[in-house]
């Protein structure tokens, strides 16, 4: 079994996954616009039988996208396009392989973003911090972590 985040940037997915690969090496495994939408195309077709409601003037929008971060998989859409994400209750934890690494995303992140931890040294990683990006989406970054986590 896998658990895996999917995040609605409601109208910023591309721009978010754009800056995701750029900053943290994310791939993108596949992208699809809601004009690609297979189901969309059939006369006839309701909503709930194509899988989505396709909000007005979004044909370019993200449907449905799929990436890595390291060896983590995300998948993500623009949603509903109303341009208010709400990412509250959850954060994505980043172990980076050393110090200065998770200074470097930490950094990228919180660029445009908000801080909200800086990064220190604690008990259980030499550097930890807290940081929610410009997209909305809280991060946990950690470096120098001796036991990292499965």
């Amino acid at each position: 079994m896998q658990v895996q985040p999917y995040l609605f940037f409601e109208g910023r997915c591309e721009e978010a996954v754009t800056f995701y690969r750029e900053h943290l090496g994310a791939q993108v495994l596949m992208m699809m616009r809601f004009r690609d939408n297979p189901d969309a195309s059939k006369e006839g077709a309701s909503e709930a039988a194509s899988g989505c409601s396709m909000p007005a003037g979004s044909e370019d929008k993200v449907m449905h996208t799929a990436f890595t971060i390291g060896d983590s998989m995300l998948m993500a859409s623009d949603g509903m396009c109303s341009g208010k994400p709400n990412f509250a209750g959850v954060s994505l934890s980043l172990t980076a392989n050393d110090e200065q690494q998770a200074e470097k995303y930490f950094n990228a992140l919180g660029n445009g973003g908000q801080v909200q931890m800086p990064m220190t040294q604690t008990f259980f990683a030499k550097r930890f911090g807290m940081v929610q990006d410009r997209f909305g989406v809280s991060w946990m970054v950690l470096g120098g972590v001796e036991n990292k986590p499965a």
